[in-house]
């Protein structure tokens, strides 16, 4: 008798993840895209789902990561150039995803002096969600790219200048001139490494140059600098009012590369393919966005739609983990029995279901709030829910991604399946853009200085959850920690774990599948204390809610 062959279609393992639509084969976020206002954008996103989920563009996201960024920091006659070199496949990505316009479609109104399009940035999102599951460390340039607009509009000449390149769905990433491309990316620096999240304590200098219209010599450092082969970075500095926002161009076609001086790329946990890295400013050209001494306002802006984006792409991420963790349950046999048919497996599997399908919902929700403009309601609610939906999704899924790991045992802890580089990426939007505990300052902020917006926020969750009892009581606990939050800081971050649970199980009573919506109330608002996945989740329809999650593997 011959020995089995690996061949075999008994050797029980799963095929390769790949081919899969992405956006077709998601349910949760169709339905969302559809809900919150993105359904015009259907036909594109099931196109760039195709894209994104191909085994081409997996690979690719695979070369860039095993492939990291270099920093160069001489040429061949010792002149500086402090020039990043990126795999092939990190460029490849990057057009891909600057051609579906995740860079610039909520803006592009901006160039014909049109009013936004309905719906934009629910499309953007969706767009944004996907990409991520192709490769997550890319996002970084396209989310600051795309924020970057929101705070150069504070000074109209810049934004002439500056956003027809923005704009642009090309990628160009020569190393020339701003000026003489057809096509920018944009990078930020904030922290430094005396202060990290109290900017105020920033001890970097811009000085007016002499006979310049809003151009200053900008000298000190940034602790991170994300993207830096960038074309320009907005960073803050301090000027004689106080701390500032500026544009500081990378290169000039005056003198070439401008004052901007890398001093290493950090060595990441993850987001391994994009590179960050610390910087030296030495005299560099930076002009002024916004006032003098106004620098948090004008950069606030930009940083709460990479907010937004730290929930979309992390709810991405976690769609991604359960996806790849069903596919390998349902291939893999143990003890006679397909692992998905297991009852404990498919417990497992269902209870993280609930959160992504609950992540997924308020990544969404807070999408359309961005696509509310001046509506008092859409602005009570994008100014409380950006914190408490990035604190919520953003900690949830380095837990869930560890879960899923697991489900695949060994096949999920080796580099070749991929899974390894979710793990290790899932971490980084919790930080970025304001830890935690920064998120729960931010809700308590929102709390003393309006509490007219958290009102706002409250009756929308009671009326669109129906006023389901157990929401209610939810609701009642909060107003609860709401009011010891005044003088005690040590309920904030349950305060916004229950804000968000609160949120997500009116969303779900609203729009999802009764299995899906009693589901997560029975084990988020009113089933016992839980440590794990799988714990307290007994009343969870394990079958209905893995098969709705199942992904389409060609």
């Amino acid at each position: 008798m011959r020995e089995p062959s690996r061949d075999d279609a008994d050797f029980n393992q799963s095929p390769p993840f790949g081919d899969v639509n992405l956006f077709t084969s998601d349910e949760a976020l169709r339905a969302a895209v559809a809900r919150e206002g993105g359904d015009d954008a259907a036909e594109d996103l099931e196109s760039f789902g195709g894209v994104t989920g191909s085994a081409t563009a997996i690979e690719l996201g695979r070369l860039a990561n095993v492939h990291p960024p270099e920093l160069q920091r001489f040429d061949a006659q010792g002149r500086r150039i402090d020039h990043v070199e990126f795999h092939p496949a990190y460029h490849e990505i990057l057009a891909i995803s600057m051609a579906q316009g995740l860079h610039c479609a909520t803006w592009e109104h901006l160039l014909d002096g049109q009013p936004p399009r309905g719906g934009a940035q629910v499309a953007r999102a969706a767009g944004l969600y996907v990409a991520a599951q192709m490769e997550p460390g890319h996002c970084c340039p396209i989310t600051m790219t795309h924020a970057s607009v929101a705070a150069l509009q504070h000074t109209p000449a810049l934004a002439a200048e500056w956003l027809p390149r923005i704009l642009a769905r090309t990628y160009d990433p020569s190393p020339a001139p701003a000026s003489l491309k057809s096509a920018v990316t944009l990078g930020m620096g904030m922290t430094e490494r005396q202060g990290g999240t109290d900017v105020r304590a920033n001890t970097t200098r811009a000085e007016p140059l002499e006979g310049s219209d809003g151009a200053y010599a900008i000298t000190g450092h940034k602790w991170f600098l994300s993207a830096p082969m960038s074309d320009a970075f907005l960073v803050l500095a301090q000027t004689k009012a106080g701390l500032s926002c500026f544009l500081l161009p990378r290169l000039s076609p005056e003198i070439g590369l401008n004052g901007i001086h890398l001093v290493r790329l950090k060595d990441k946990l993850g987001n391994r393919s994009n590179a960050s890295s610390e910087v030296e400013f030495a005299d560099a050209v930076g002009f002024l966005v916004g006032e003098e001494g106004r620098g948090v306002p004008a950069i606030i802006d930009m940083v709460t739609l990479t907010r937004l984006d730290c929930a979309v792409s992390s709810a991405g991420l976690m769609r991604q983990a359960v996806a790849r963790a069903i596919h390998h349950t349902k291939h893999r046999s143990v003890f006679q029995k397909r692992l998905i048919d297991q009852p404990l497996m498919g417990q497992v599997l269902a209870d993280m279901v609930l959160d992504v399908e609950a992540a997924t919902a308020l990544a969404f929700r807070l999408a359309r709030a961005f696509d509310g403009g001046p509506d008092p309601a859409e602005v009570a609610y994008r100014r409380l829910m950006t914190p408490v939906t990035k604190y919520w999704v953003c900690k949830t899924a380095p837990n869930l991604v560890y879960e899923a790991m697991e489900c695949m045992g060994g096949n999920g802890y080796v580099e070749e399946g991929g899974f390894p580089l979710l793990y290790r990426e899932v971490p980084v939007n919790a930080i970025w853009e304001g830890s935690g505990n920064v998120m729960g300052l931010d809700v308590l902020r929102v709390a003393e200085r309006s509490p007219e917006t958290v009102r706002s926020v409250l009756d929308g969750i009671d009326a669109l959850g129906g006023r389901d009892p157990r929401l209610a009581s939810a609701l009642d606990r909060i107003e609860t920690y709401l009011a010891q939050a005044m003088h005690d800081q040590s309920v904030l971050r349950t305060l916004v774990e229950q804000l968000a649970l609160a949120q997500a199980a009116a969303l779900l009573l609203a729009h999802r599948p009764h299995d899906v919506s009693d589901a997560f109330l029975a084990t988020r608002l009113a089933g016992p204390w839980r440590s794990t996945y799988g714990a307290g989740a007994a009343k969870i329809e394990a079958r209905t809610l893995v098969e709705r999650a199942q992904p389409q593997v060609a």
